[in-house]
C-alpha cells in the first residue's frame, strides 16, 4: 500500500508540473523568453508579406503600433535616425518568440532594400552602410512581431518613410548637387516627437520640415521668416535654402513649441 501511494504521489507531481505552464515544459522556451512569449499570437497572419519575405500580421486600426522616423545629419558621419513609436515598446530580450501586440523590433529599409535591424528608439546610420546597400534616398522604418512578422494594418505593413537627400546618393552622383535635409517631426498632446535638438545644416542645403500636429497650429521657422499652416491631423511640408549661417529656432505660434533647433554653417 505505501509503494502504491508513493507511486501515486510521484504522478501527481508531474502532471501538475506539466499543468503549471499550461502543458508544455518551460525549457522548450527560447532563453530570454516567458511562456506567453513563446506562444502569444494575435491579430490574423496573411498570406501576402512586406516585400522583403516577413508575412503580414494583420491588428485593428485602434491601438494599433505606431512609429514616425526622422533623420539628422550627424556632425562626424552618416545620419542619426531617430524612431518615435506608439502602442509599441522594443523588445530585443523575446525576439524570436510568439506575436504579442504592442512589442517587438523596427526594421531599417533604403529604396526598399534591407539595411538594418533595430531594437531601440535611436539607431546611427553611418556613410559607409549606406555606400554598402549601393546608396539611396528613401530610409523606411519598418515594425515587427517578436516572430518576425511584420504588423500591418489594412493590408498595409505599418511603417513610416523619410527622405535623407542626395546626399546618401551612390558615388557616382553629381557633386554639384546641392543635398537636401529632411526632418519629420510630430505633435500629439502637447508634446514634441522626437525631442527638440539641434540639426546640423550644410550653408546651401535645401531644408525639409515634414511636421504634423494634432490640432490646428501655425509653422514658424525663424530668421528665414518662414511659415505654414498646420490643419490638424495633416502632415505639411515646408522646403527652404538654408542660405545664411547661425542658429534658428522652428517653433509652433498657437502652442509656442520649440519643434527643433537649425545650425546652419
Amino acid at each position: 500500500m505505501r509503494r502504491s501511494a508513493a507511486a501515486l504521489l510521484v504522478v501527481a507531481a508531474l502532471v501538475l508540473g506539466a499543468g503549471a505552464c499550461g502543458g508544455r515544459a518551460t525549457t522548450h522556451h527560447k532563453p530570454g523568453t516567458s511562456h506567453e512569449q513563446a506562444t502569444g499570437g494575435v491579430g490574423r497572419l496573411l498570406s501576402s508579406d512586406d516585400g522583403s519575405g516577413h508575412r503580414l500580421r494583420q491588428v485593428d486600426a485602434e491601438g494599433a503600433p505606431e512609429v514616425t522616423v526622422a533623420v539628422r545629419p550627424d556632425s562626424e558621419d552618416g545620419w542619426n535616425v531617430h524612431l518615435a513609436v506608439r502602442n509599441f515598446r522594443f523588445t530585443p530580450d523575446s525576439v524570436g518568440g510568439g506575436a504579442l501586440l504592442g512589442r517587438g523590433h523596427a526594421r531599417l529599409f533604403l529604396d526598399g532594400h534591407p539595411l538594418a535591424r533595430v531594437y531601440g528608439t535611436w539607431f546611427h546610420l553611418p556613410e559607409s552602410l549606406l555606400r554598402g546597400a549601393g546608396g539611396g534616398t528613401e530610409l523606411t522604418a519598418r515594425l515587427y512581431a517578436d516572430d518576425h512578422t511584420a504588423w500591418a494594418v489594412g493590408s498595409n505593413p505599418v511603417q513610416a518613410t523619410v527622405t535623407l537627400g542626395a546626399a546618401t546618393s551612390a558615388p557616382d552622383a553629381s557633386p554639384s548637387a546641392a543635398p537636401g535635409t529632411t526632418l519629420e517631426i510630430s505633435v500629439r498632446d502637447g508634446k514634441v516627437s522626437p525631442a527638440p535638438g539641434r540639426a546640423e545644416i550644410k550653408k546651401g542645403r535645401t531644408v525639409r520640415l515634414k511636421v504634423r500636429s494634432d490640432h490646428d497650429d501655425t509653422l514658424h521657422v525663424h530668421g528665414y521668416d518662414k511659415e505654414a499652416r498646420l490643419p490638424a491631423g495633416r502632415t505639411v511640408t515646408l522646403t527652404f535654402t538654408a542660405d545664411r549661417t547661425g542658429l534658428f529656432e522652428v517653433e509652433t505660434h498657437e502652442s509656442d513649441l520649440l519643434l527643433t533647433q537649425l545650425v546652419v554653417r
